[in-house]
């Protein structure tokens, strides 16, 4: 009786989330490309669904056993949560935990990862012009692998991309390419940021060169034009990830981490990528705006009693106390009705969210702590990734 039940159920539809309608390619691995099925990644300011997150907890990365940062990756996740939804994943030994610390809105899902950098480990969400959203699950090595690495092992994190499509139940494509999200930015109308320091590195993708490369990010993000800067800001871990240096901010309108100090070593990597900037014209043809966002007076860097308080393991990156890190506030958050940005504690906190108050005139600017996650190696749109709006 109850095998006859069960054969005249609609058993697929039984799991479906609330709202949602089947989809028979749902979680199914497409085996094409987004390009080729007329998919695209829209701009960080096209509406957005939701924002996912994932938790920070290795004591080889993060101070005190992750306290500090959980505080602060709780207050950009509690920030987000005020203008749309925000998803956690977040390990069993610390789900209790991070549920008293976010606000009941926000929604923790048990995922296992090896690290919290969703930017980087989480799915690249496309667009149709019909709506329908798919995921880019890129190949992730640790920024480096064996060469360069930050950590050892990544293979949790190499599955977080897959394991969200299935929980969105989204069909996803798997990108034959090295990549993490932090190293691309895109207009929605065609053009791509990136960095060569990163892209072009041959710890990602050595047997291929600028032109594969380029055809790749054609083909799995739907763009035409590549725009290439150099090198990344100063001591950027990630080999030079572009959403620390240099973003959109409309079509046309750039910002980009910048310095009048000739002396700091930055100011030759920003002046490199300004001269460029102004030769480039993006996909529709327009020469690029640029807008100066400050870098932080002072360097940020961790005290030697800061740096002593990280269980370094074999394999895992360290940072010594004084060590200068690639602090910048371009690596903010675009989300629906606001802007999520780091401050430092830093006398150009202030500065740079004016000037992004200029920027976003139709957004609120929402400050968040920064130093924490910057000492982890990354910033507010590192720990983020949007999934943009479907129907």
């Amino acid at each position: 009786m109850i095998m006859r039940i069960w054969r005249r159920l609609p058993a697929v539809r039984l799991f479906a989330p609330a709202g949602h309608p089947y989809h028979a390619s749902m979680s199914e691995l497409a085996h094409s490309t987004p390009r080729a099925d007329g998919f695209a990644m829209p701009a960080e300011w096209a509406p957005q669904a939701q924002v996912w997150m994932a938790w920070p907890e290795r004591p080889d990365n993060w101070r005190l056993g992750g306290v500090p940062a959980q505080h602060a990756f709780a207050h950009v996740a509690n920030a987000i949560a005020d203008h749309e939804p925000v998803t956690v994943g977040v390990s069993h030994r610390q789900y209790e935990h991070a549920r008293r610390l976010l606000v009941p809105r926000v929604r923790l899902v048990e995922l296992t990862t090896n690290d919290a950098w969703m930017r980087d480990i989480g799915p690249t969400f496309v667009r149709h012009e019909g709506g329908e959203v798919r995921a880019v699950d890129w190949i992730f090595n640790a920024w480096g692998g064996l060469h360069g690495g930050l950590y050892f092992p990544w293979d949790a994190d190499d599955l977080a991309a897959a394991k969200i499509a299935d929980l969105e139940r989204v069909t996803r494509y798997r990108a034959p390419l090295v990549l993490e999200g932090g190293s691309i930015h895109v207009d929605g109308e065609g053009s791509c940021l990136t960095t060569e320091e990163c892209l072009l590195n041959p710890n990602r993708n050595p047997s291929l060169n600028r032109a594969d490369i380029e055809q790749h990010l054609r083909d799995y993000l739907g763009v035409s034009t590549v725009l290439w800067l150099g090198a990344g800001v100063c001591n950027d871990e990630t080999d030079g990830h572009i959403d620390n240096l240099c973003c959109f901010l409309r079509p046309g309108v750039v910002a980009l981490a910048w310095t009048d100090d000739a002396s700091d070593p930055q100011s030759a990597i920003s002046r490199d990528a300004y001269r460029r900037l102004r030769a480039m014209h993006d996909a529709r043809g327009r020469q690029l705006e640029i807008v100066k966002l400050p870098i932080p007076a002072v360097p940020v860097a961790m005290t030697d009693e800061e740096a002593r308080e990280v269980a370094h393991g074999a394999g895992t990156f360290a940072r010594p106390g004084g060590f200068r890190l690639a602090a910048s506030y371009v690596n903010f958050l675009i989300v629906n009705g606001a802007v999520i940005v780091p401050e430092f504690g830093d006398a150009n906190d202030a500065r740079a969210a004016s000037i992004l108050a200029e920027q976003f005139p139709d957004r609120v600017i929402r400050q968040v702590p920064g130093r924490e996650i910057l000492y982890g190696g990354g910033n507010v749109h590192c720990i983020t990734q949007q999934q943009p709006a479907g129907v």
